[in-house]
């Protein structure tokens, strides 16, 4: 099972997240108590290994400034957390990442909308969108909704229920953020164990 850590914020974290397993790593550059600067995502994926993916997370941002961002800073994915329409995701130099918040079975009628090969389920928008800590109904999804599809599960995640949502969602990546932190800080330990939980689960199934 691939993992993938977000709003890392400093290199300790990111060290701790990549020795411990993680596959991927991500940068929030929207509006979010994690948000990073241009400079300091770029210092952090500067001591990254070249298998661990860099995903930087937009909400509604100009194509042209995500493009000078992942040229920049060496991102190798781009996830768009807003609304942003399926063209969008056919703009950029690197593999991008839609991610929709999920409701009800009515949203996953839009995942087959995307031209993009990963698609991120999330809870509904909160004060931000991502990071607010809740599950999404996963009875909501279904395999077909998936079809063709590589699923990255979001929201609400954390070393109770990570095993939980892979058996029931299958996915090909668990994305978790809050659910390793402490006082709004990642915290060594929950990271470590929240990979080792993962890591432990099967179920990549929507390829």
């Amino acid at each position: 099972m691939k993992v993938k850590i977000c709003g890392i914020t400093d290199i300790h974290a990111a060290k701790v997240a990549v020795e411990a397993g993680a596959d991927a790593i991500g940068f929030v550059f929207a509006d979010s108590k994690r948000k990073v600067t241009i400079n300091q995502a770029k210092a952090i994926i500067d001591t990254l290994p070249t298998d661990v993916r860099k995903v930087g997370v937009f909400v509604n941002e100009d194509i042209e400034t995500i493009q000078d961002i992942i040229d920049m800073t060496g991102l190798t994915m781009v996830q768009l957390h807003g609304d942003e329409d399926p063209e969008t995701c056919k703009k950029f130099s690197v593999p991008v990442i839609k991610a929709l918040g999920v409701s009800s079975k009515k949203d996953c009628e839009k995942i087959q909308e995307y031209p993009c090969e990963y698609i991120l389920l999330d809870s509904p928008k909160g004060k931000y969108r991502g990071g607010n800590g809740e599950t999404f109904p996963w009875e909501m999804v279904d395999s077909e909704a998936l079809k063709g599809k590589k699923l990255i599960v979001a929201g609400g995640l954390n070393i109770n229920n990570v095993s939980l949502a892979i058996q029931s969602l299958h996915p090909f990546m668990v994305d978790v953020s809050s659910g390793v932190e402490t006082n709004g800080k990642k915290d060594d330990e929950k990271m470590i164990q929240f990979l080792s939980k993962a890591k432990m689960g099967t179920g990549e199934f929507c390829q």
